[in-house]
């Protein structure tokens, strides 16, 4: 394990530290989205990024932070730490086990180490130059895609349909109708699962660089692929698709460039 992988390690635990005692409490904190869709925030995502954040500080202190709860410092830096404290608060605040916290390390802009984290199953997914590993009860396990060549067979997931524009839904579906198995609500914990071999693809939209970067790292170094909905690297559109076998990527993309204006 490289220096910065041990550090978002590190990261991740400290977050845990704050998040696991508040989880399944009751706790449903503050609405982001007054008038529109529930889009919560509670004490867990700001404490929890705010951990992260003094640990960085003490440690680097000439690296940037891009977090969700805090917005951004220093993001130009060479090195950069892009954190989701609670991916998924939905889920948190509901008591689901899906929610996770989400670590990326850019360097010079490339998204490097990826850290998903889900602190009440012990399992913290971490990516990076030295492969693609589990860490569960002090034990490392290592992780690796699936061959799935065909969309007929894939296992697919997305956090959920209606987040999807009316021309990214369609193309959605069309995907879904081909696969084999659809999984929907995960969030980041998906992608987590193509990195295990158990989910074949995820295509979402609408995400932020907090909810990606360490996406990137996870997935790639299992052996998968991630881009936008037209092949590329993935950027600020929001729009993600990440597949296990790379054979499944131009069958996706058949439907989903479609959707892009």
């Amino acid at each position: 394990m490289t220096p910065f992988e041990a550090f978002a390690v590190d990261l991740a635990r400290a977050a845990a530290a704050v998040t696991l005692p508040l989880f399944r409490t009751g706790l449903t904190g503050d609405d982001k989205n007054a008038g529109g869709a529930f889009d919560p925030v509670t004490r867990a995502d700001r404490d929890a990024e705010a951990a992260m954040r003094t640990l960085i500080a003490a440690r680097f202190p000439d690296h940037g932070v891009v977090g969700e709860e805090y917005g951004s410092d220093r993001p130009e830096a060479e090195h950069v730490w892009v954190l989701d404290p609670v991916d998924g608060t939905r889920a948190f605040v509901a008591g689901l086990p899906l929610w996770t916290t989400l670590i990326g390390l850019r360097i010079a802009g490339h998204p490097t180490v990826g850290v998903v984290a889900q602190p009440y199953l012990d399992e913290i997914f971490l990516g990076g130059p030295s492969g693609a590993r589990m860490i569960r009860s002090g034990q490392d396990t290592p992780l690796a895609v699936r061959a799935c060549p065909r969309l007929n067979d894939a296992v697919i997931a997305t956090t959920d349909p209606d987040l999807f524009t009316g021309a990214e839904r369609g193309a959605w579906t069309q995907v879904r109708a081909t696969a084999r198995l659809a999984r929907l609500g995960c969030d980041a914990y998906a992608y987590a699962m193509v990195a295990a071999g158990h989910v074949d693809l995820v295509a979402e939209t609408g995400l932020k660089a907090w909810d990606w970067t360490a996406l990137v790292p996870l997935v790639e170094a299992a052996g998968g692929r991630v881009t936008d909905w037209l092949g590329a690297p993935p950027s600020g559109d929001g729009r993600i698709l990440a597949v296990g076998d790379a054979a499944l990527t131009d069958q996706a993309l058949l439907t989903l460039r479609r959707a892009v204006d």
